[in-house]
């Protein structure tokens, strides 16, 4: 018995865009279509209502996930993405607002309750602020965390690290100490070798004794390999230890 329902299975973009971008008005900022999925940007302080309007008129209901994205040589360094589907429509779209560390974005958990989760995941990882979210704590960092991971000037050694103290019996805080120095690879081909004297070779280097190599030994003929016809009959004659193989003959059956 076939199923019928409502929502088609692909859903096309034609006329979202605009359709959509005339419902926001004067709170949309652009609308494109990008790897096939339809991108809105509005403005900071409008996108409450601009996605109540999304949810309520045109049957956007599930808020799927809130991402941050870091552009640093950007005055509003931050973007904020909402991710919304609509079960209806079988279609997706995404809302975007930019923002600085001191500009704090307008919380949707009005509209969406797991957008409590989601915004302090953004700002744990990116430090953007949602005012008005009743609970904007750090959600998958560790208490006491300086700084915010995904930001690109996040040092990639952090700036405290944890471990356990055998002298105290609990586990302490550190400013971060590297156990060795950074080693620096210059990722050098194996067949061409390395211009200077590599670690463990300053004896070879310095023995007088040994000949540079002036020549390159090269095999381009089977006299110099020792193969040829002959080599191989008497491969094919075998051992006592390793016998040839038998070939059968034409005609020759089991």
């Amino acid at each position: 018995m076939a199923v019928v329902h409502s929502a088609p299975k692909i859903a096309s973009n034609q006329g979202v865009a605009d359709v959509l971008g005339s419902a926001l008005g004067k709170s949309l900022v652009s609308a494109k279509e990008e790897h096939g999925e339809i991108v809105l940007t509005v403005a900071r302080d409008s996108i409450e209502d601009a996605l109540r309007l999304l949810r309520d008129e045109h049957a956007y209901q599930q808020l799927v996930e809130i991402a941050g994205v870091d552009y640093p040589e950007r005055a509003e360094r931050f973007e904020v993405v909402y991710m919304l589907l609509s079960l209806t429509r079988n279609h997706r779209i995404m809302v975007k607002v930019n923002a600085a560390e001191n500009t704090p974005v307008p919380t949707v958990t009005t509209l969406w309750p797991v957008a409590g989760w989601l915004e302090r995941e953004v700002f744990d990882m990116y430090g953007v602020i949602f005012a008005g979210n009743p609970d904007l704590r750090r959600i998958l960092t560790d208490y006491g965390f300086e700084g915010h991971p995904f930001r690109k000037d996040f040092p990639l050694t952090g700036y405290q690290e944890l471990r356990y103290s055998e002298e105290e019996k609990r586990v302490v805080y550190e400013p971060v100490k590297l156990a060795q120095d950074f080693r620096s690879f210059d990722f050098m081909s194996p067949w061409e070798g390395a211009d200077y004297v590599l670690p463990g070779d300053e004896k070879a280097a310095q023995n007088p004794a040994t000949p540079p190599v002036a020549e390159r030994k090269t095999t381009d003929s089977t006299k110099q390999t020792g193969g040829g016809a002959k080599a191989n009959d008497e491969a094919a004659k075998g051992t006592a230890a390793n016998p040839p193989a038998m070939v059968e003959k034409k005609g020759d059956s089991a």
